[in-house]
């Protein structure tokens, strides 16, 4: 069985909403209703983060999760760095998410992984543009093709952001896709307003962290109410 390493890019410096991933959301931290969502996935998840954020590699420790230290600015590296440090091979599965979409899945990581073994040199991606809400995005490649790209990604951007590199040179991209397009929502947690729209969401959702993804859409779609601050967040964010 290849090895699974779900790895979430986490810090405290975010310049549009400083500290959000350590926010109060549903009795806990939005890291912590993140890490519950994707409990099923625990023993494979690593938070990646960095040295001045001790908060939150005391949530990992509290709740048992690993977590990797590595560069503020050099993601890729702290990427791969990561991954090594707990056994990556060459033919281990990455995925990679960010701490700041508290309403992410496990049954859509389930499809994105699966598709990955199925495709192992390609890089694959949920696709946000088309079908899934902004907020469930999530990407997977091989260690071997993280690997590439550590060696090889050469400029500042490259590096701060993951997967360009892969996505370059990598041209065999899978899209995770859905039956119905759901991209018009936006549900990540970048801005003050997002935050207010996310516990707004989660009321409605009676507070239930374990909501599957259909019934996240179905709630959203019985309340044009929130739909509407929905469409006006995106509108002012894009």
């Amino acid at each position: 069985m290849k090895k699974l390493f779900i790895i979430i890019q986490a810090r405290l410096n975010s310049t549009r909403l400083p500290n959000k991933v350590l926010l109060p959301l549903c009795g806990k931290t939005v890291l912590e209703v993140l890490l519950d969502r994707l409990s099923i996935f625990k023993n494979n998840i690593i938070v990646a983060t960095t040295a001045d954020s001790n908060s939150i590699v005391n949530i990992c420790k509290k709740n048992s999760i690993k977590y990797f230290i590595g560069s503020q600015q050099n993601v890729l590296e702290r990427y791969y760095l990561g991954a090594k440090e707990f056994g990556a091979d060459a033919n281990s599965t990455i995925v990679r998410i960010t701490s700041d979409c508290p309403f992410n899945d496990s049954t859509i990581l389930e499809r994105l992984i699966a598709k990955q073994r199925e495709k192992p040199s390609s890089y694959i991606y949920v696709d946000i543009e088309n079908y899934f809400p902004r907020g469930f995005d999530a990407e997977a490649f091989s260690f071997k093709i993280l690997e590439n790209a550590y060696l090889n990604a050469t400029t500042d951007y490259d590096k701060e952001h993951v997967t360009p590199f892969i996505k370059r040179i990598n041209c065999k991209k899978v899209a995770i896709t859905d039956d119905v397009d759901n991209s018009n929502y936006r549900l990540t947690l970048d801005t003050e307003d997002d935050y207010i729209f996310t516990k707004e969401l989660y009321k409605e959702l009676n507070y239930n962290i374990s909501s599957s993804y259909e019934e996240i859409i179905s709630t959203l779609k019985k309340n044009p109410q929130i739909v509407k601050i929905n469409a006006d967040i995106k509108q002012k964010t894009t």
